[in-house]
């Protein structure tokens, strides 16, 4: 049975990522093994305090989290989209939890790493206030291109899927069309 991780992104408990999540998790359930994580929940340090010159001993959280993402066949990641690009909790968790060693490791001498999270798929499921084409062509897709290639696929991770929910702040969200789309996802697993 394929393992599904389902991470939610958003600070706040009452936000639409996490109602879409817990619709993709609850969708999922039965058919697949389904882990959640909020990352609003987690306690630890977002500041990597000595980038990658020095090791920052993880949090009980994020070992639990790297023990997750590595029992994981497929991961879910929920997050809206704030000035281009994800919030602040989704950027510590990927700073502190995606370390060399675990998520990938650089070759000596050498331009190349080998990437540890291989054999995983993921979906990236984000929220906008801006028309996703508009974002696409204007600003050149930079919160899903920096997820998709610049970290998951960097670290291995192939199949990555998009799923962007776009809507402008002078119209009315087709909430509910977003809801079955995203149950739709958890019901197949993709």
């Amino acid at each position: 049975m394929k393992n599904i991780l389902v991470i939610c992104g958003h600070p706040d408990v009452n936000s639409l990522n996490s109602s879409l999540a817990a619709i993709y998790s609850e969708s999922a359930k039965g058919k697949f093994n389904v882990r959640k994580i909020h990352l609003r929940d987690l306690q630890f340090n977002y500041n990597l305090e000595y980038g990658y010159n020095k090791r920052t001993e993880l949090e009980p959280d994020l070992l639990q989290a790297q023990k997750d993402i590595q029992w994981a066949d497929h991961l879910v990641w929920f997050f809206p989209t704030w000035w281009g690009s994800y919030p602040a909790v989704l950027k510590a968790f990927l700073d502190r939890t995606l370390l060399p060693g675990f998520a990938f490791k650089y070759r000596e001498n050498s331009v190349w790493w080998d990437k540890f999270l291989t054999n995983k798929t993921a979906r990236i499921i984000s929220t906008m206030h801006t028309p996703y084409w508009y974002y696409k062509l204007i600003y050149g897709n930079p919160s899903i291109k920096a997820f998709k290639k610049g970290t998951l696929e960097f670290c291995g991770v192939s199949k990555v899927k998009t799923t962007i929910f776009s809507a402008t702040q002078n119209q009315e969200p087709p909430i509910d069309k977003w809801k079955s789309k995203v149950q739709q996802l958890g019901l197949t697993g993709l």
